[in-house]
């Protein structure tokens, strides 16, 4: 049986008070950063791999079924207004398509030939880079996905809860974040899915800083699409250019963007 699928170390849920179950959850939960940083030696090599490529164009793509799918989906839709990129530089395609990020699409994730039909519509070359993602490591929608894939010559990884599973064997580039059973038995929703979307966190933000999105430790490309981002990057501005909120407000209207602002200012110096 799979670590993922292994009984849970607790039992008789149902009888707990809900100060037991949350404790209990807490408790379980604080396990996830330790198995999370057993596997940055993985993350590190494939963000390595991975930027080589990205830095001469190519894109990154997360492929998943499910919880897996979902928390690919909502990393790569963070990508643009957080970093500025473009749309397609990070892209999450799920199993069932985007109507299964609301609601489950039965089957959708045991069609092995699916993953490489959404992949072609986005026209994956080469260049890019996919990471496959299931907590079990034996999605078909995913193995399939990376097989083909890693075939046509793409750097292939998987981030998965399991060790020695298919999916691993399938990529170049496996990482493996064994966070053990769940607290309700199988539900990988809760460790596994906290795993995931730390490592997402990870790969994603190690990419932007790499790929020249930030600057310090500031956002200087993200997108103003509401008041409170416009109202941070006028205080990134106050900070960066020692001026006032006014002129730094004014600064970010006529620039519309943080890097271009200060830029501006430096260039004038």
């Amino acid at each position: 049986m799979s670590t993922t699928e292994s009984t849970s170390h607790y039992d008789n849920l149902e009888k707990m008070s809900t100060l037991e179950l949350l404790n209990s959850i807490n408790q379980e939960d604080r396990t996830v950063p330790d198995a999370v940083g057993a596997c940055i030696p993985q993350i590190e090599a494939f963000i390595a791999s991975a930027e080589k490529r990205m830095k001469q164009g190519g894109r990154l793509f997360y492929i998943g079924a499910g919880t897996s799918g979902r928390l690919g989906v909502v990393d790569a839709s963070e990508i643009p207004p957080t970093f500025g990129a473009d749309p397609d530089r990070v892209v999450g395609l799920i199993a069932g398509g985007d109507g299964a990020i609301r609601k489950a699409v039965e089957f959708a994730e045991d069609d092995e030939e699916q993953a490489w039909k959404d992949l072609t519509a986005q026209d994956i070359g080469e260049g890019d880079v996919l990471l496959g993602i299931a907590a079990s490591g034996r999605t078909p929608y995913v193995i399939g996905g990376v097989r083909r894939a890693r075939e046509k010559g793409i750097l292939t990884a998987c981030l998965t809860c399991n060790r020695g599973s298919v999916l691993a064997e399938a990529v170049a580039s496996p990482i493996e974040v064994v966070v053990g059973p769940e607290f309700v038995t199988g539900s990988t929703r809760m460790k596994a899915g906290t795993a995931q979307k730390l490592v997402l966190n990870m790969i994603s933000t190690a990419l932007m800083v790499r790929l020249g999105h930030v600057r310090g430790n500031k956002m200087v490309d993200m997108q103003l699409s509401n008041h409170k981002l416009v109202d941070r990057g006028a205080r990134m501005l106050m900070e960066a250019l020692h001026i006032t909120y006014e002129q730094a407000s004014v600064l970010l209207e006529q620039y519309g963007s943080v890097r271009k602002a200060i830029d501006s200012q430096k260039n004038n110096a």
